[in-house]
């Protein structure tokens, strides 16, 4: 395992603190729940663990194991997966009035000494959510499974087209943290309940156009056992992203603005479809007479097509120069006004 040292220089001095929660969801990690609460830096009022139906009963345990009067266990009475059980979390938190939400896992993989970091950005009117990034820094990738980097780079273009954060990686770390005000408006009963619980979150997000920023992590790899199969993540997370992809640029660029990058898509869609059906037409067709096709008849077929593609990078681009870049909570809090539930 590599060591890191880790001192955060966050001066709180011209900030008004924010009350913050942590939630823990908990499924099958009785083994390290305790260091991960102990761990747990005093500036959290609140740990929310959350007992997802955990076969080894980790609520009950950890009542007679720890006395720390921030602990709130809630049970869930059949098992909702690690989404499921965060989004229980998140909402206790949010009608207790907490600012500031913190999801951390239980199998004590993610380094709590890095809690301050994901607090400042918030706190400080700087980010709406703030999420890890295990692939900031080669050294932090020593120990985990080749598998798991492979898969988790593989499915981050397909998350920035889906979600639209060009600016961001690793989109399945959970490790995160979010303000309140954004909450009732990502419509949490309708988000993934399992493992592709970060992956949707960040769609949402996207589509409430929420300021997300990256904040370098590692995490320790030992004896824990992930409950996520590699496999079934890389045969269902490419297919549900691709859907949200679609849906994200239908509501982008149609349903709530049309802009130039409207025009470059719809141009390159078409240009780009005429020219391949054009040019597969006339292939099949001199295939079938067996004549050569005219020069002219390929330029018609090219032409467009080129400048399909070119059009569908240039909506491209335009999509990547359109990552947010101001918060919006500040302005939802004057708009909400008293609470608003979830």
């Amino acid at each position: 395992m590599v060591k890191y040292s880790f001192t955060t220089s966050i001066s709180y001095a011209n900030l008004v603190l924010m009350r913050v929660a942590i939630v823990i969801p908990c499924y099958k990690a009785k083994a390290h729940i305790l260091s991960v609460i102990n761990k747990i830096p005093l500036r959290i009022e609140k740990i929310y663990v959350i007992d997802d139906a955990c076969p080894e009963q980790t609520g009950k345990w950890l009542q007679s194991q720890t006395n720390d009067l921030r602990v709130e266990l809630v049970f869930l009475k059949s098992n909702q997966g690690v989404g499921g059980a965060t989004i229980e979390g998140l909402k206790a938190a949010y009608k207790n009035g907490y600012e500031i939400v913190i999801k951390i896992d239980a199998d004590d993989q993610m380094d709590s000494r890095l809690i301050p970091a994901f607090i400042e950005p918030i706190e400080s009117g700087n980010a709406d959510y703030v999420k890890g990034n295990r692939f900031f820094s080669p050294r932090s990738l020593e120990g985990m499974p080749l598998v798991r980097i492979m898969g988790n780079a593989g499915l981050s273009f397909l998350s920035k087209l889906a979600t639209g954060y060009w600016n961001i990686m690793d989109p399945t770390n959970g490790f995160f943290a979010i303000h309140k005000d954004i909450l009732p408006f990502l419509d949490l009963d309708k988000v993934e309940k399992r493992y592709f619980f970060e992956s949707d979150l960040l769609f949402r997000l996207g589509a409430i156009r929420a300021l997300v920023l990256d904040v370098p992590t590692w995490s320790r790899y030992g004896d824990e056992k992930s409950n996520l199969s590699i496999i079934t993540a890389l045969f269902e997370f490419p297919g549900k992203l691709v859907i949200r992809t679609w849906k994200r640029f239908f509501y982008r660029y149609f349903l709530r603005d049309v802009n130039i990058g409207t025009f470059f898509f719809m141009a390159g869609v078409l240009l780009t479809g005429f020219g391949m059906v054009f040019g597969a037409y006339h292939w099949i067709d001199s295939y079938q007479q067996g004549h050569v096709t005219s020069s002219g008849t390929v330029m018609l077929a090219a032409l467009p097509f080129l400048l399909g593609v070119q059009m569908l990078l240039s909506a491209l681009l335009y999509d990547v120069s359109s990552v947010p870049t101001s918060p919006i909570h500040p302005s939802l809090s004057k708009l909400l006004g008293d609470e608003r539930a979830i």
